[in-house]
């Protein structure tokens, strides 16, 4: 090999380039002209950020990530907010949800959501709905559908954004109060609305709101539409009239099933337990008592002088002690007396579960089935939050099991049906619907705690079919209901819940109690199945044995009549022993 000349070879080329690259280095670069950026010219181009502006960039955490998703959430957000409205003024809801399409454009609709609530005053209506994070739900520990005050206003944002037309609202506040039409803008620059308005005719309200949002869309019928969230809102709101116009004029009447208003819920103090160091530091910040026992009390629901004793006893702290001089390891060592003391569960008034028996009501009057169970928990926290869960089950088709009349005789329905039935042989999963504060949760079904609770729940035990890691199988409706003072959703656009030990804790045990009276029921189905497939083959087989002992034993009509009951009792005799 010769090295000499590959070592020459490399040395021409390095002698070659050398004096290229000096040339280069000598010449400034472009870059090197310009100022160089220093902290004060970066500080110029810093300034705060509108939250319309935040959430117009990034439309798809509150829902509007689709046409199709985004229509659907906007109807959602408006039917909330009226049914929050009338519910509060004990105004029994009557609402109207209507679609039009915008002249021949297939993708542009007009979503137009009427009430008959209590309507909304002049002052605050541009607010409501042309300005994000308004409300009056916020900082109110008591259940409302609504929370963040973002939901109406951000498909007002939405709509404005693909289609440049302003939200139209008409309101009445009372029935001697004049209508007014509003026409709202958002300044997204500034989250500010930019409104007017003018005074209109409404003959024959009363008192109410309607909304009007010009967007794009895409409307389609089936699973995860417009018509499933509004079949399953009448489900979760037996109390609600709904009417529900498509764009091609077909009309949908969902009918209340009670005049029933759910209970008056009251807005509560938080409740100790579960509480965070953080918000009890701010909390004794922001309070007027001047004594550690008199902030206990005021401050917390369900904490007496008693308690507020132990609690300040097992904390070594005197309870005649300011609480603001405190420091932040005494304020700790509070805490975890409180974590540490029995306290009552909060007060039942600040929520308004549906119910067990409007559960079965609701389910009865939208799900065929032959099998109703529900159960209804005791409210418990989280974080200081108080929630309870609700479960209901649909199961069987009906028409297709086998009854046990009251002289013990099996009557039978349909047993080819039936044994696919009760034998465990449909091969479809359950359909799970999920609720928060009586909304349908439509989208996100997967990475919602309800989810993970159902599938985590061992239904073999209660006669289902349930592949590993997977919701079981079998002609069943699962309804999940959380309703809370404040709902841990995962994101903006409210679709899916956390799964916060607690909630994930409840939702389990109401599954499975629910599942021990559904396996009682499946039991007792598999039972009577058995028992007819047998006496079946009774029936099928004694005929033929009959007729064999007619020839061999000469027996005429009578005898053979005799015969047949005879061996038929003592078959029957021997099955049962």
């Amino acid at each position: 090999m010769n090295t000499s000349g590959q070592q020459s070879l490399f040395a021409d080329a390095a002698t070659d380039e050398t004096p290229m690259a000096e040339s280069k280095a000598k010449k400034p670069s472009k870059s090197s002209t310009k100022r160089a950026v220093n902290a004060e010219t970066m500080a110029k181009k810093q300034r705060e950020i509108s939250v319309s502006e935040f959430f117009t960039k990034n439309r798809h955490l509150l829902g509007f990530d689709s046409p199709r998703k985004a229509l659907l959430t906007a109807v959602k957000e408006a039917v909330d907010n009226s049914l929050d409205a009338c519910e509060e003024a004990r105004i029994l809801p009557d609402i109207k949800v209507t679609l039009k399409r915008i002249g021949d454009n297939e993708k542009q609709f007009v979503m137009i959501v009427e009430d008959n609530g209590p309507g909304i005053v002049k002052a605050q209506v541009p607010h409501v709905f042309g300005r994000l994070l308004y409300g009056s739900k916020f900082h109110r520990l008591r259940q409302s559908r609504g929370q963040q005050g973002i939901g109406i206003s951000a498909a007002g944002m939405y709509g404005q954004l693909t289609t440049g037309m302003p939200v139209k609202v008409r309101s009445k506040a009372g029935r001697r109060a004049m209508p007014i039409e509003y026409t709202i803008r958002i300044d997204t620059a500034k989250n500010r609305p930019e409104a007017t308005d003018k005074p209109v005719e409404w003959e024959g309200k009363k008192s109410g709101t309607e909304v009007s949002i010009p967007m794009e869309g895409e409307y389609r019928r089936g699973q995860r539409s417009i018509q499933e969230f509004l079949k399953l809102m009448a489900v979760s709101n037996p109390h609600v009239q709904l009417t529900f116009t498509e764009p091609d004029g077909t009309v949908t009447e969902y009918v209340r099933n009670t005049k029933e208003l759910p209970k008056e819920v009251e807005e509560i103090k938080p409740h100790p337990h579960g509480v965070e160091l953080g918000i009890l530091l701010k909390m004794i910040q922001e309070s007027a008592n001047r004594t550690v026992s008199a902030f206990l009390q005021q401050d917390f629901s369900r904490v007496g002088p008693g308690v507020a004793k132990a609690i300040c006893a097992k904390a070594g702290v005197n309870t005649a002690s300011n609480p603001r001089r405190l420091d932040t390891k005494t304020i700790q060592r509070i805490k975890d007396a409180i974590e540490d003391t029995k306290i009552k569960s909060p007060p039942l008034t600040c929520i308004a579960p549906i119910g067990e028996d409007l559960i079965i009501a609701g389910l009865k009057k939208e799900v065929e089935a032959d099998f109703f169970i529900a159960a209804s928990r005791k409210p418990v926290v989280y974080r200081g939050r108080p929630f309870a869960v609700e479960v209901g089950i649909a199961y069987g088709r009906p028409g297709d099991t086998l009854e046990m009349t009251a002289t013990g005789k099996i009557v039978e329905k349909s047993i080819k049906k039936n044994e696919e039935l009760l034998m465990g042989n449909a091969d479809e999963p359950v359909r799970l619907i999920r609720f928060a504060n009586r909304v349908p949760l439509v989208f996100q079904q997967s990475a919602c705690a309800i989810t993970k609770a159902v599938i985590g729940t061992n239904w073999k035990n209660y006669g289902l079919q349930q592949p590993r890691g997977a919701v079981p199988i079998g002609p069943m409706v699962i309804f999940v209901h959380i309703a809370s003072v404040w709902v841990p959703f995962t994101s903006e656009s409210k679709e899916a819940i956390a799964g916060y030990d607690e909630i994930m804790d409840e939702l389990k045990r109401a599954l499975m109690e629910c599942g021990r009276k559904l396996g009682i029921h499946v039991r007792k189905g598999k039972k009577l199945a058995n028992e007819f497939k047998k006496r079946n083959y009774i029936t099928m087989y004694i005929p033929t044995v009959v007729e064999a002992l007619k020839d061999i034993l000469d027996l005429d009509e009578k005898e053979v009549s005799t015969t047949s009951t005879k061996l038929t009792e003592v078959l029957e005799r021997s099955r049962k022993l």
